[in-house]
């Protein structure tokens, strides 16, 4: 069956999971492009330039290199180097704040992925349900009909299935990837918050 048999057998149910499909796929895009932007440089090496210039007392330079570095450590790091004239708590307060702002915009568009992935099964199952009770109803309709009849409108139902197996499949799995990598970016941004703490503390002593 081509893409427009399958919907024609699976009716309602199979547009639904083709848009579900769709939209998932331009999500899971999205994500990736985003989060791939997000990665290109590593922690360390930027701590490490943060921490030279701190070092030397120059902390418009400091400021300079987060906000021309596109990742959320260093926003984190930002955050804390901009309230450097307030107190330590009113700092680790800040960059606290920053990192769930980050994480929030992180997490953009993941639940509705992870919906996707739980909900397509069952949209599927539902589809399938339909169909076997339509071709149960034709043939009682019809009167006649063996079991190749049976078996041809139960096949044809069984696709909306497939079609949610398919859906859901990829989005569950992109879920997990997704959350994985947003566990990462968390674990930076702390890491990074605690060296800029340690940092600060050093410079006001």
């Amino acid at each position: 069956m081509n893409i427009w048999q399958l919907i024609k057998v699976g009716g309602f149910t199979m547009v639904v999971l083709l848009a579900a499909s769709v939209l998932s796929i331009a999500i899971i895009l999205e994500r990736l492009v985003a989060y791939r932007r997000k990665s290109r440089v590593e922690r360390k090496d930027f701590m490490l330039k943060i921490r030279q210039e701190i070092k030397k007392g120059r902390l418009n330079p400091a400021t300079e290199i987060c906000q021309d570095t596109n990742t959320p450590f260093a926003k984190v790091v930002y955050a804390g180097l901009s309230f450097l004239n307030c107190s330590e708590k009113e700092i680790s307060n800040n960059m606290e704040r920053q990192i769930i702002i980050e994480t929030t915009i992180l997490e953009r568009l993941t639940s509705i992925i992870g919906t996707i992935g739980s909900v397509s099964v069952y949209v599927g199952l539902f589809g399938t349900v339909l169909g076997i009770i339509r071709a149960f109803h034709d043939i009682s309709v019809s009167g006649s009909g063996g079991i190749s009849v049976v078996i041809s409108g139960i096949s044809e139902a069984l696709a909306c299935t497939a079609a949610g197996l398919c859906v859901a499949v990829p989005a569950v799995v992109a879920y997990n990837y997704f959350m994985k990598k947003v566990d990462d970016f968390i674990k930076d941004m702390e890491l990074a918050a605690s060296e800029t703490m340690d940092l600060i503390s050093a410079l006001k002593k």
